[in-house]
């Protein structure tokens, strides 16, 4: 998607219908969308990309987000917040809502990944429920399973 400020709405909405049509709703939904906008916003305000890709995860047991960018180019300026205050509370909730998360160097060429994943918990009746947290902090590439990218 365009890196543009409204990709944080239009990333917020394909995910939550692409959630929609796995069956993942109510608080692990909730969560996938927040990380999900928070990982964008990084992407639009530390790099400048002119693009940003998005791609979504899904298996029995959890949830992977993952949004590339195309990194900062040398010479250009990053978009930043005015205030130091600000920085960085966005990573502390994909922290606090994710299993784990990370980043890795996007290949080939520039860019970084920053990926998250969030733990489905499946109910009897075969639905998901609230996301678990392990902590688990990794800098791994991407997992195998069923995904839509953006």
């Amino acid at each position: 998607m365009p890196g543009q400020a409204d990709a944080v709405t239009v990333a917020r909405r394909l995910a939550r219908e692409q959630m929609r049509r796995w069956g993942v709703e109510g608080e692990v939904g909730d969560s996938a969308t927040l990380v999900l906008s928070e990982l964008v916003t990084n992407a639009l305000l530390h790099t400048g990309s002119r693009r940003i890709g998005c791609e979504l995860r899904c298996s029995a047991d959890r949830l992977r987000l993952a949004v590339t960018d195309q990194g900062v180019e040398p010479g250009s300026l990053r978009v930043q917040r005015s205030s130091a205050d600000e920085q960085g509370r966005g990573l502390l909730l994909v922290t606090a809502v994710s299993s784990s998360w990370g980043a890795y160097d996007a290949r080939p060429g520039p860019g970084l990944v920053v990926w998250a994943e969030l733990q489905r918990e499946v109910s009897a009746a075969g639905g998901a429920a609230a996301p678990r947290a392990s902590g688990t902090r990794t800098g791994a590439g991407p997992a195998a399973g069923e995904r839509a990218a953006g």
